[in-house]
C-alpha cells in the first residue's frame, strides 16, 4: 500500500509528463492495485495507458490476463490479449495469457496448442504451471505432471505454480 501511495503522489506531480515515462509509472501503478486488489482502480489505470500507449501490448495483456484469471468478461479479455498478440506475436508471455484465455473458454485442444508453443518458446514457470493444468483438465496426467516437474525445476517459488500444485494435490 505504501509503494502505491508514493507511485500515486508521483504521477500526481508529473502531470507534464517531461520525461516521457508517465504511462510506464501508470502501469507500476496499476499492476500494484491489482495486487492490493484494487481490480477498479487497476482497470481504470491501465485503459489509461491504453490511450497514452496505444503501440504497446503490455496495459491490453495485463488488463486481459487479470479478467481471465478472474474467468470474467472472457470475450472482451481474448480481444485485449488478442490485441496484445497483434502488437508483439512473438512474445510467449502474451502467448501464455492467450491460452490462458482460451482454457479458461472451455477451448482446450486450442489453449493446449498455443500454451505449448509458448512453453517452446520460452521455459517459464508460469507457463508452465498454464500448460501443465490444460494437460490435466484433458486427463493427461502424466505428462501434466511432467510440465510441472520442469516448472519447478526452473522456478520452485513461482506463487502460480505452487498455487496450481496444492490446488491438484501434487507433490514435486
Amino acid at each position: 500500500q505504501q509503494a502505491y501511495d508514493i507511485l500515486s503522489k508521483i504521477i500526481a506531480t508529473n502531470k507534464d509528463d517531461q520525461e516521457g515515462n508517465q504511462a510506464d509509472l501508470q502501469y507500476e501503478l496499476a499492476m500494484m492495485a491489482e495486487k492490493l486488489n484494487k481490480l477498479d482502480d487497476m482497470e481504470r489505470i491501465l485503459r489509461q495507458v491504453m490511450v497514452a500507449k496505444p503501440q504497446d501490448p503490455q496495459a491490453y495483456n495485463a488488463l486481459g490476463y487479470s479478467l481471465a484469471e478472474r474467468n470474467t468478461r472472457l470475450p472482451e479479455a481474448k480481444a485485449l490479449i488478442q490485441k496484445a498478440v497483434s502488437l508483439a506475436p512473438q512474445d510467449p508471455f502474451i502467448a501464455d495469457s492467450l491460452g490462458w484465455v482460451e482454457f479458461r473458454m472451455g477451448n482446450l485442444t486450442e489453449a493446449q496448442r498455443v500454451l505449448e508453443v509458448a512453453y517452446k518458446t520460452k521455459a517459464d514457470a508460469e507457463i508452465a504451471a498454464h500448460l501443465g493444468e490444460v494437460l490435466w483438465k484433458q486427463g493427461l496426467k502424466e505428462r501434466a505432471t511432467a510440465v510441472w516437474k520442469e516448472g519447478v525445476s526452473i522456478n520452485k517459488s513461482n506463487d502460480t505454480l505452487v498455487e496450481t500444485l496444492k490446488r491438484f494435490g501434487v507433490k514435486i
